[in-house]
């Protein structure tokens, strides 16, 4: 919305400022951080008002949780997305094709996040929407998304599978593009929500993620950057900087109500719509590979769920003492913050790998 204010520079003035995209990705980024320490303690207040007892606590989680953690209330996803799209419809290009699919992504992914949440509190129950309608809806909106982004990428890079390090591999799926787009969106998603089960894990991770998607999203939106960089030019990327630095900002708000101990979780709310914001960068960026890199810790949680489920069928056993894998260090006695930091230190050395894979070729 503010972009149109370059429209009144000459080019020397400070309405010229609002032409460059790292100007508008600040004002982005304190917008969202400043709506979150204004509105956090009143919604707060609000979801205990309205939810009572708050999140229902998994009968089958840590015994600790059960006292600790009973009462919190839930959806503090809305302020995150509250955040996330009035900054971003502020200070991003309205025109930008790949704004408006990440946004409708995250926007789509929070609304089914929403309804589950607003299930388990009604209820009293752990058990919200089935995991099989939640899916549907996710697949069908993430089949939308990735068509969206087949159609505003280049018609050399529309329905190619770029290999990062090796700088001229493209593997043609052609339509086979779309669903594979979906898995990583929607394997996104879940794996953030998967990952949502301390006091501020998911939600730094999110953050240092989002930061390291969005620095490539510029330098692949950038042909100046591109060519140095010999990775694939996808005009328009760049605008998602102020897409993720938005993200960023609601996040920090967030996490100042969510530092242990937390005040408010954010639910699958917030859970399922930024982990299909990733994958939805991932996707218009042409760097979904590199997303299992920057996002490895929400693989990591999703395949200990996969394989403590397989094995268990299989065996009747458990490779974990309990799954996600977050779960199985507090069962070894790890404290709280202790699994906390530490997955938050994997995910930054992470990130810094994956934003490796822009130089090594």
């Amino acid at each position: 919305m503010l972009y149109f204010l370059s429209s009144l520079s000459d080019g020397g003035d400070v309405w010229n400022l609002f032409r460059y995209i790292t100007f508008r990705a600040g004002g982005a980024f304190f917008t969202a951080l400043v709506f979150g320490f204004l509105f956090g303690r009143p919604l707060i207040n609000l979801l205990k008002a309205r939810q009572g007892m708050g999140q229902p606590i998994r009968e089958d989680g840590p015994e600790s949780h059960r006292l600790a953690k009973a009462g919190t209330p839930t959806m503090g996803g809305v302020l995150i997305l509250g955040a996330l799209v009035v900054a971003t419809l502020l200070w991003a290009r309205s025109d930008n094709v790949f704004v408006w699919i990440t946004l409708l992504v995250t926007i789509g992914f929070g609304a089914i996040g929403f309804v589950d949440d607003y299930a388990k509190v009604s209820k009293a129950s752990a058990k919200g929407v089935s995991a099989r309608m939640r899916l549907a809806i996710g697949f069908a909106i993430a089949g939308a998304a990735a068509a969206a982004a087949m159609w505003a990428q280049p018609v050399e890079l529309a329905g190619q599978l770029a290999v990062p390090v090796f700088k001229d591999v493209l593997i043609n799926l052609g339509f086979l593009f779309i669903p594979f787009a979906m898995i990583v969106i929607v394997g996104a998603a879940n794996a953030v929500n998967l990952t949502d089960g301390l006091d501020g894990l998911a939600v730094m991770p999110v953050m240092i993620a989002a930061g390291t998607l969005g620095v490539i999203a510029y330098s692949v939106g950038r042909v100046d950057f591109s060519d140095y960089l010999e990775v694939h030019y996808v005009p328009g990327t760049g605008e998602l900087l102020v897409f993720t630095a938005a993200l960023i900002g609601g996040g920090l708000g967030f996490l100042w109500y969510n530092a242990p101990p937390a005040a408010v979780f954010m639910g699958d709310t917030g859970s399922l719509a930024l982990g299909g914001a990733l994958g939805a960068i991932a996707v218009a960026s042409k760097h979904e590979i590199v997303l299992a890199i920057v996002g490895g810790l929400f693989v990591v949680e999703a395949l200990s769920v996969i394989i403590q489920v397989a094995w268990f069928k299989m065996t009747g056993k458990r490779v974990f003492l309990m799954a996600p894998i977050h779960h199985h260090f507090e069962k070894m006695g790890w404290a709280e913050s202790q699994i906390v930091i530490r997955f938050w230190i994997i995910a930054l050395i992470l990130a810094l790998i994956g934003l490796a894979t822009l130089k090594l070729r």
